[in-house]
């Protein structure tokens, strides 16, 4: 398959066999203080692909690509470099919307209060069951204390994973992207939903998500996104969060996390059709992927699975 294009991911590190080079993983951090605005797919099984209203971003810029430190973890650890998710929520009520509450602690052991926007946000929050259905994405809300809300749609029944996105705005981690995560259980009998097979398309909202592009586990790979309707390229594409789509993969089995970003610049209203990534993922596989991009201020989430030679 011909490649026109190119995947950043953000937040990754891998060591390379033999006399190979470190390969790092640029991550992206979204997230807010302020922001309670969320895309969330509350309940999704692997064939629906609701959407969420958002507001449009006039942002006629290049993605934030400012922190230079990369992340190595991918982000199924509860702490590092001396940075800490905690929490006290190890249950979530079934079947209803609920707050998940946590805090970020840093090598001192105090909460962190002070993040650097990344993508306009000081945190970005997702949550994903164990099968990668679910998915959330969320802006969770900090109170003066450094404790953060993280409003969810009501969640399926089963083991769920909380990512918390970030970089703290001084000390000894700052301007460096962190990606930790915590699991947390949803009461009833999960009712697991089969990974759909790699495809190269899918559809939401009456348009047509295409990826072109093949990719091996550790190795640095161009791809694009394609975006279209009814038969025709899309090209009225509004910034959200900076860029003119957000990506979000798991891997299967681990729920292991990647943050991609496209480097196509962004100018007004008119992204599109087409959105260029540079894709490096850490490990072979299937990877469950969630772009969301807006138009007419209605943010649309797609979902994929990737296969990773």
């Amino acid at each position: 398959m011909s490649i026109t294009s190119r995947f950043t991911l953000r937040r990754h590190g891998l060591a390379a066999a033999g006399t190979a080079a470190l390969l790092a993983l640029a991550l992206a951090a979204c997230g807010s203080s302020k922001d309670s605005s969320h895309s969330s797919m509350p309940g999704m099984d692997h064939s629906s692909t609701p959407s969420a209203s958002a507001s449009s971003h006039a942002m006629d810029s290049m993605p934030g690509m400012e922190h230079g430190s990369m992340a190595t973890g991918d982000g199924l650890a509860a702490s590092q470099a001396g940075y800490q998710l905690t929490s006290n929520v190890g249950e979530v009520p079934v079947g209803k919307p609920g707050d998940y509450k946590f805090r970020i602690t840093g090598p001192d052991g105090k909460p962190v209060t002070g993040f650097a926007e990344d993508q306009t946000k000081r945190m970005h929050f997702y949550a994903i069951r164990s099968d990668l259905t679910g998915f959330q994405h969320v802006h969770p809300t900090m109170a003066d204390d450094g404790t953060w809300t993280a409003n969810l749609s009501a969640l399926e029944p089963g083991s769920w994973r909380m990512f918390a996105s970030f970089v703290p705005g001084s000390g000894a981690g700052k301007g460096k992207d962190f990606v930790l995560s915590r699991t947390v259980a949803v009461p009833g009998a999960p009712k697991k939903t089969p990974l759909p097979a790699a495809a190269s398309s899918t559809e939401v909202d009456g348009y047509t998500v295409t990826v072109k592009g093949e990719l091996m586990a550790g190795m640095a790979h161009p791809m694009t996104v394609s975006i279209s309707k009814d038969g025709k390229p899309v090209t009225d594409l509004q910034p959200y969060l900076a860029t003119y789509a957000h990506l979000t993969a798991f891997h299967e089995g681990d729920q292991a996390f990647a943050h991609l970003h496209p480097e196509t610049k962004v100018s007004g209203d008119h992204g599109g059709p087409d959105l260029s990534f540079h894709a490096m993922l850490p490990k072979p596989g299937n990877w469950r992927m969630f772009l969301q991009f807006q138009t007419g201020g209605k943010l649309h989430t797609a979902a994929l699975t990737l296969r990773v030679s």
